[in-house]
């Protein structure tokens, strides 16, 4: 097993946009065992490569019966059906608030060897994707959610027995859908 150590919120590079793979060798074949090791480790639903400290855009994923990982991936929302429910993340450990997201999507991308990939899911899947996606792009669940769910989950983060102190940041989502307005 390749094991790795998760980073945790306040680390820059969960805030960092990661780059798309041009490179599908053996350093990515090798970045997606540990990033599948690790999940399946620590009993993760899906795990990102910022969440490793790595700066490219592949996550793993374990979910709902489906189990895989996606190179470069881009999701679309199949309609306008949201879901608001509880969500956690390897990065804040031990903690979860609800959040909205849409709750049937597709995802396509490739696989370690450069094969196109198509993914589809509701529920815990399509979450699991735009999570994951998400960290791809910089951007954490906290921020998608409402202002007073935010404040409360950075109150019991600064309580958490494992965060540092760092002043951590917050940022609004992106998108327009989530977040504050």
């Amino acid at each position: 097993m390749t094991v790795q150590q998760i980073r945790l919120f306040g680390d820059p590079v969960l805030r960092t946009p990661a780059a798309e793979v041009v490179d599908f060798d053996r350093e990515l074949r090798n970045l997606v065992r540990d990033l599948w090791d690790t999940m399946s480790d620590q009993g993760g639903a899906g795990l990102a490569a910022p969440q490793l400290g790595v700066g490219l855009r592949v996550f793993t994923y374990h979910c709902d019966g489906a189990e895989g990982h996606l190179v470069n991936p881009v999701w679309t929302a199949l309609d306008e059906q949201t879901q608001d429910g509880q969500e956690g993340c390897l990065s804040i450990p031990g903690l979860y608030w609800d959040c909205v997201r849409h709750r049937n999507v597709v995802a396509r991308g490739w696989d370690m060897h450069g094969e196109p990939v198509e993914i589809q899911g509701s529920d815990l899947l399509a979450r699991c994707v735009q999570h994951e996606t998400d960290h791809l792009d910089g951007v954490l669940f906290l921020d998608r959610l409402d202002e007073q769910t935010r404040k409360q989950a950075m109150a019991e983060i600064r309580q958490a027995s494992w965060f540092d102190g760092a002043v951590p940041t917050v940022k609004q989502s992106p998108h327009p859908l989530f977040g504050t307005r």
